[in-house]
């Protein structure tokens, strides 16, 4: 009887500290000063999250800033002749330099990503980032609001997203 009372009490002690655990890892982000800043865990799809911070907050544009590890990394190099981008992944790299903008379609948010990143072999990579996801580690994302809302349109000739700029002020 005592050797069960015994396992029950780890039993419960061990799915308290793993709840405990998991509620920690809810927190992704944190307000600052001049905006919010992210630190994402293994795992993590990177533009969703940003995506879904700039929802809950109400963003109505901002630039951001990142460092980390990645998993996979996906950059595309847009053709302009036949309007899409052509993918190409990498695994297991570190991202040296994250950089984007948030900006609204009639959507919602519009995230628009490049970065670079490097192999272990000190090869980089770079350009229009498609998707990313955190690797081991983790990476922080440093989001800088801007006090006007701006807009991303799709324009031709070139199937283009565009940042629009309102210049009547």
């Amino acid at each position: 009887m005592k050797v069960l009372k015994t396992i029950i009490l780890l039993f419960t002690v061990l799915i308290t500290n793993t709840f405990s655990a998991q509620q920690k890892d809810n927190c992704r982000y944190i307000k600052t000063p001049t905006g919010y800043l992210m630190v994402l865990r293994q795992g993590d799809d990177v533009i969703s999250n940003i995506e879904n911070l700039a929802k809950t907050e109400n963003i109505p544009s901002a630039s951001f800033t990142g460092i980390g590890f990645a998993s996979e990394v996906t950059f595309g190099f847009y053709d302009f002749n036949a309007k899409k981008f052509n993918p190409k992944t990498f695994s297991k790299v570190e991202m040296g330099s994250l950089t984007g903008s948030i900006a609204r379609n009639e959507k919602g948010p519009s995230i628009h990503v490049h970065g670079v990143a490097t192999d272990d072999q000190f090869n980089a990579f770079g350009g229009h980032i498609l998707s990313l996801h955190v690797g081991t580690g983790s990476m922080e994302v440093y989001v800088t609001l801007n006090d006007q809302k701006l807009d991303r349109k799709i324009e031709q000739p070139l199937n283009a997203n565009v940042l629009q700029l309102n210049c009547k002020q």
